[in-house]
């Protein structure tokens, strides 16, 4: 996929959602980032009650 594309392709996500909001609780980059890695093998309900 070239550079193009992804810049359409984020475009067009940006259009249909431009305040995105994640249901993960977190206080830090860190944490965030350790609850995306935790969410692909939990749901985010489990996900907060472990951080």
């Amino acid at each position: 996929m070239n550079a193009h594309k992804r810049r359409e392709i984020f475009e067009r996500l940006r259009a249909e959602n431009p305040q995105p909001t994640t249901e993960l609780h977190y206080s830090t980059p860190f944490e965030l980032l350790i609850a995306v890695i935790l969410s692909a093998q939990a749901t985010d309900k489990g996900v907060n009650k472990a951080t």
